[in-house]
C-alpha cells in the first residue's frame, strides 16, 4: 500500500509528540523517526545490476519513498569494479553521492567520513530477528554501525549437467580432489571450466579466498599478524596451478562479466557465479537449452574439512558530506522495512540474499532448485579479514587484490609459488603494520 506524504509526516510527528509528552508506547520505544529536511533530495550510487529485477524492484521502492516523503532520489550506476574507487574519492574529497552501495569492508577504510547509523541498525536488528554476523561485521566498528548492511550476493558453482555426465561423473564431486579430476575430464571432452584470476571484485575474490581457505591458509591470524606465507597457502597455490591448467585460456584477465559471457556462449561449461547467469539464459529463448541443462552447487570442500566461502557483500554508505542526513536515514529505513526488502529480494530472483534473518522466509528461496546454494549465503559467509579483525588493513589488502594477484602470478608462471607468497606477504604487511 502506498504511503501518502502527509501520512508519513503525520505519523512521524505523532510519534515524536507522544514521546515528548512522556508517553512511551511500545512501538515508539525502539523505532527512530527521521523527518526529511525541507527541500531535501538525495543521490545514490549503486552497482550495475546483473539481474534486471533487482534494479526494477529497487527503483519501484524508491518511487514509493518519494511519494511518501516528497524527497527525490537520483540513482546512478557504475560497474562493479568502479564502485570502490568512486566511494574512496567521495570519502576523501568530501563531495559526491550522498549514499553509495559499497563492497565488503570498504566502510572500514574511512569510518570517520560516514554518518553513524547505530540507532537505525539496532532498531532493524531488534525488529527483524537480528542481523547475520558476517554482513553485520562488514558494516560495524566498535559496536557502532558505520554503514547499513544491505545484502550478500551468493556465489555457487554453475555447470552444464549433461557435460558433467559426459565427462564420466554422475554426481558432482564434493571435495577438491574429485573436483580437480572433473575439471581434467571436462577439458579432455572440450567442455572446460573457467574461474577468474583477474581483478574481478566479486568472482575473482570469491575464487581466490576459497582456494586459500579450503586448504587451511589465511591472510592473517587472530591478532592480525600476516600469515599468508605458509605450507597451507603453498598447497593451495599448487592446487590452483593444476586447476588453471584445465581452464579455457585467458582467465587471468577475466573480470566479473567474463565468466558469464563465456558460459552463455558455450565456451566453458563450469564456472562460479551468482544466480544472474541462470536468469540471463532462462529469459533468452536462444539460450533455452543451456538454461534447462544448468545446475548449481556450493564449492567443494578441501583439506580443511568444511565449507568455507567468501561471498560478495554490499552495505549502504551514508557520507557526512550529505546536506540531508535526516532524509537519507529516512530513505535507508524505508528501504530496509519488510514491504520494501521482501519486494527487492523477490525481484532479485535469489541474486540478493537478505542481511536480516526474518527475511529468510521469503518464498523466492524455495521457488526453484537452482536457488538452493544461494539461500544461506548471508548465514554461511566468512569475512575476507579472517582470521583477524576487520578494519583498514583488511579492506585495503582486498582493495589492492593482494590475494588475487598472488594466485594469478603463480598459476601463469610469472612467479614461483614461493615467490608469489613472499610478495603477497610483503604487500599485506604494508597495510597490517600501519
Amino acid at each position: 500500500m502506498t504511503i501518502k506524504r502527509r501520512e508519513f509526516l503525520a505519523a512521524s510527528a505523532a510519534v515524536a509528540g507522544v514521546a515528548g509528552l512522556g508517553i512511551k508506547p511500545s512501538f515508539a520505544q525502539a523505532e527512530p523517526t527521521y523527518t526529511p529536511e525541507s527541500g531535501a533530495s538525495l543521490r545514490l550510487l549503486r552497482w550495475t545490476p546483473f539481474v534486471k529485477g533487482d534494479e526494477d524492484a529497487w527503483i519501484a521502492n524508491t518511487k514509493k519513498f518519494t511519494e511518501a516523503t516528497g524527497v527525490e532520489v537520483r540513482i546512478d550506476k557504475e560497474s562493479w569494479e568502479d564502485i570502490r574507487p568512486k566511494a574512496a574519492v567521495a570519502a576523501n574529497v568530501g563531495s559526491g553521492p550522498d549514499l553509495i552501495m559499497c563492497w565488503f569492508d570498504d566502510a572500514h577504510q574511512y569510518p570517520d567520513k560516514l554518518v553513524d547509523l547505530t540507532e537505525l541498525g539496532n532498531y532493524l536488528g531488534d525488529k527483524y530477528e537480528g542481523w547475520y554476523d558476517g554482513v553485520k561485521g562488514y558494516a560495524t566498528r566498535d559496536d557502532k554501525f558505520i554503514a547499513m548492511p544491505l545484502t550478500t550476493i551468493g556465489n555457487a558453482v554453475v555447470y552444464r549437467d549433461s557435460h558433467v555426465k559426459a565427462a564420466g561423473f554422475n554426481e558432482f564431486p564434493n571435495d577438491t580432489a574429485g573436483f580437480l579430476e572433473l575439471c581434467k575430464a571436462m577439458k579432455a571432452k572440450g567442455t572446460p571450466a573457467g574461474f577468474p584470476h583477474g581483478k574481478a571484485v566479486g568472482d575473482g575474490n570469491n575464487y581466490a579466498h576459497w582456494l586459500l581457505w579450503s586448504h587451511g591458509g589465511k591472510m592473517v591470524d587472530e591478532s592480525g599478524a600476516v600469515t599468508i606465507n605458509s605450507p597451507e597457502t603453498l598447497a593451495s597455490i599448487n592446487y590452483a596451478k593444476e586447476l588453471y591448467a584445465t581452464f579455457i585460456p585467458g582467465t587471468e584477465s577475466w573480470q566479473d562479466v567474463n565468466n558469464n559471457r563465456a558460459f552463455l556462449a558455450g565456451q566453458v561449461s563450469l564456472i562460479a557465479n551468482g544466480v544472474s547467469v541462470y536468469y540471463t539464459a532462462k529469459n533468452d529463448p536462444k539460450l533455452a537449452e543451456i538454461a534447462k541443462d544448468m545446475r548449481t552447487t556450493n564449492f567443494p570442500i578441501g583439506p580443511v574439512g568444511k565449507s568455507v566461502e567468501l561471498f560478495q557483500t554490499s552495505s549502504l554508505l551514508l557520507f557526512k558530506h550529505t546536506k540531508y542526513p535526516e532524509a537519507a536515514k529516512a530513505y535507508i529505513k524505508f528501504m530496509m522495512e519488510a514491504d520494501q526488502m521482501n519486494a527487492w529480494i523477490q525481484g532479485s530472483s535469489a541474486y540478493c540474499c537478505q542481511p536480516l534473518k526474518a527475511f529468510a522466509k521469503n518464498p523466492v528461496w524455495t521457488a526453484d532448485p537452482v536457488h538452493a546454494p544461494y539461500a544461506r549465503a548471508s548465514e554461511k559467509l566468512r569475512p575476507n579479514g579472517y582470521a583477524g579483525p576487520l578494519g583498514y588493513a583488511s579492506a585495503a589488502t582486498m582493495a589492492d587484490y593482494v590475494l588475487v594477484d598472488m594466485y594469478a602470478a603463480a598459476v601463469t608462471g610469472q612467479k614461483s609459488p614461493e615467490d608469489a607468497m613472499k610478495e603477497a606477504e610483503r604487500r599485506a604487511n604494508r597495510y597490517y603494520r600501519v
